[in-house]
């Protein structure tokens, strides 16, 4: 076997580097400890070569290397066998060692590239489908693949994070350089799935073809792909594993508190999106991801007492949120209440003077304004996953339809309208009592709807809130008359609901039996 790792073409011991990058941060204090401490000899391509060039270090072009120039606007560079053989050539093979010498084959030991930029690219308002098209690297990712697979023998790289740890690894050498490889190798496979993903989902989009689902443009194939951001300590219980991927942390800012839990990030997420719904100065809390009390007024302070008066033992570890600047005599309110989670678009000085104190509490600002939207939802099923439109409309009130003989009044119609978009974020089974802008009971989930009247019902007696006047909500249908009924007997006087149900004529019956107004909104809003 030539040389030590098997080197070959007539003996040449040379040590080579291949780097092509888009992102050349850091590349120049890489490439010249690879140079100078490590004794590479640089081979790369245009950009990058010449920026290496200016900075003194000593390079050769890889048209130069393979006698092939570079042709087709740089689309074919790479793509040679003096680059894939050296890459991919296998050092304890004798045969792989005799061709490479044989076909004049030098052997590449490491591998730099990062990919062009497409996930930028289509991300920037307005891009072209040509320079989209442009942007889709093609012997980048064949290099990173080639280099991956060989990993036993290759150190590749694709992300300049890695550049000092490969540097104290091949000062190391032996197992530990082995142990980067395989871990950069992975990596290399991670960005390639994620790039040809992006690639892919860039083209469904832009598809218009048969392949694409008609209700609502889903592909034939779905291609998912998030970069992990953080380990989470453990999952909704602590003997479950769990970790965030994606672009949460691009949307908040933690000021203080905790590092933040799996239930948080959920409890934060359906909060969010909870609070979107409302324009004026609004106090949500939520507990496992259910709405608890809802308020709205002309100040923060007045939205809280309605918020807090539906459930004070409900908020207890739970989550507050706010559509408008917290200040200090919000801050002052809560500030004795146990809670895992504060959100606000921001905090007042005074505010976070008085809730530093707290350690653990957690202020999350949301940095791009609250009602964050997402255009989709994806749940794991067995064998495969669910993915749906999220849930974002709450249809015309000029197209909802009073089905009772009496009209509801202009106080009812403002609860009716507050309640229907408190409820179409409680989960199913969901009744919610209200009256004006501020909830008076909440019940959720429940097998019945009757039940989740029931104890919508007896949670508003434990607050010692009237339901007297009150309007009902519910996010789906009266199945049956007996939860109207439920309602009118707590002293309801108006109800909304989507409508559709067989019994409907009983409903509406059981409604003008009890001189009760009621809407059918024509729309429903499960949540399981």
């Amino acid at each position: 076997m030539p040389g030590a790792r098997g080197r070959t073409n007539a003996g040449n011991m040379r040590k080579l580097a291949l780097l092509s990058v888009s992102d050349k941060h850091g590349l120049v204090e890489f490439a010249t400890s690879l140079v100078r401490d490590h004794g590479y000899t640089l081979l790369s391509t245009g950009g990058t070569a010449r920026m290496l060039q200016e900075k003194g270090l000593p390079v050769t072009e890889v048209g130069q290397h393979t006698g092939f120039p570079e042709i087709m606007e740089g689309r074919v560079k790479t793509l040679h066998p003096k680059i894939h053989g050296g890459l991919l050539c296998r050092r304890d093979k004798p045969e792989h060692l005799l061709q490479a010498e044989k076909n004049g084959i030098e052997l590449i030991d490491l591998v730099v590239v990062n990919l062009y930029p497409f996930e930028e690219t289509v991300a920037k308002p307005g891009v072209s489908f040509e320079e989209a098209i442009e942007n889709i690297d093609i012997g980048g990712p064949s290099m990173l693949r080639s280099a991956a697979k060989n990993h036993e023998s290759v150190t590749v790289v694709c992300d300049p994070a890695d550049y000092a740890g490969v540097l104290d690894a091949l000062k190391a050498g032996g197992p530990e350089l082995l142990a980067l490889r395989r871990r950069l190798a992975l990596k290399v496979f991670q960005r390639t799935a994620s790039y040809d993903g992006a690639i892919a989902r860039y083209l469904e989009l832009e598809a218009a073809g048969p392949d694409m689902d008609a209700l609502g443009g889903f592909a034939g194939k779905l291609s998912l792909s998030w970069t992990k951001a953080q380990s989470l300590r453990y999952g909704e219980n602590p003997h479950q594993k769990a970790a965030l991927y994606g672009t949460f942390h691009e949307h908040y800012t933690q000021l203080q508190g905790k590092e933040l839990s799996y239930n948080n990030i959920l409890d934060i997420t359906s909060a969010t999106y909870l609070i979107g719904e409302f324009e004026k100065p609004t106090v949500a809390i939520l507990k496992h991801t259910n709405p608890c009390g809802l308020g709205s007024a002309e100040t923060l302070v007045e939205a809280w007492e309605k918020a807090y008066a539906t459930d004070r033992q409900a908020p207890f570890g739970g989550i507050i949120i706010v559509n408008r600047t917290l200040d200090g005599d919000l801050a002052a309110l809560i500030k004795d209440i146990f809670t895992e989670v504060i959100i606000a678009p921001r905090f007042s000085p005074e505010a976070l003077a008085v809730l530093e104190k707290k350690k653990n509490l957690r202020l999350m600002v949301a940095k791009e304004g609250l009602g964050a939207d997402a255009l989709q939802e994806i749940r794991s099923v067995v064998g495969g996953v669910l993915v749906q439109d999220r849930d974002r409309t709450l249809g015309k009130p000029g197209d909802f339809k009073v089905v009772t003989k009496r009209q509801p009044t202009a106080e009812e119609w403002e609860s009716m309208l507050f309640g229907w978009k408190v409820c179409k974020h409680v989960k199913s089974n969901a009744i919610v009592y209200c009256r004006g802008e501020q909830t008076l009971g909440i019940g959720a989930g429940q097998m019945a709807r009757v039940d989740s009247s029931r104890i919508a019902v007896w949670k508003a007696s434990e607050a010692k809130l009237d339901l007297k006047d009150s309007v009902v909500v519910s996010e789906a249908l009266f199945p049956f008359a007996d939860g109207l009924i439920a309602a009118a007997e707590a002293g309801a006087t108006a109800a909304i609901q989507p409508g559709g149900s067989v019994r409907d004529a009983e409903v509406i019956k059981a409604a003008d039996d009890r001189g009760l107004a009621m809407v059918f909104t024509g729309i429903r809003h499960f949540r399981h």
